[in-house]
């Protein structure tokens, strides 16, 4: 699973449910988290500081890259095969807010995405986790 994350955000709580997810499901699942600021400028941080809140707030364990542009003209090449169907092969997406998750398969493969408003415990990822 990749996510788009943030520290200021309304569903800047979805990090607990990321790592009660992870902790369960480690051992199939692996969590990107993937902290940008094009949403509301509600990740200002460094990366040190983005990683310290993490950890301090909600135990953070799983991993967390360097902050992102995902928003054009910068958007970081991962971004852009998440977002083209051109690119991933499967679909065109576009991620509105912090929190929006995209599902990889084990192969690399683009499966599909959800909404920030969908929640990482979701009985729909639950059931694409544990097939």
């Amino acid at each position: 699973m990749i996510v788009n994350v943030a520290s200021r955000c309304g569903y800047t709580p979805q990090y607990k449910q990321l790592q009660e997810l992870y902790e369960h499901f480690q051992d199939k699942l692996v969590i990107i988290g993937i902290p940008s600021n094009d949403f509301g400028g509600q990740e200002p941080g460094t990366h040190q500081e983005i990683m310290a809140f993490c950890s301090t707030k909600y135990d953070v364990s799983f991993l967390l890259s360097e902050k992102v542009a995902i928003k054009p003209p910068h958007t970081h090449p991962l971004y852009e095969w998440l977002t083209q169907k051109s690119l991933n092969g499967v679909m065109d997406s576009t991620v509105r807010w912090n929190f929006h998750k995209y599902l990889i398969d084990e192969n690399g493969q683009f499966v599909t995405t959800y909404p920030s408003s969908v929640s990482p415990i979701d009985e729909v990822i639950l059931e694409w986790v544990q097939q």
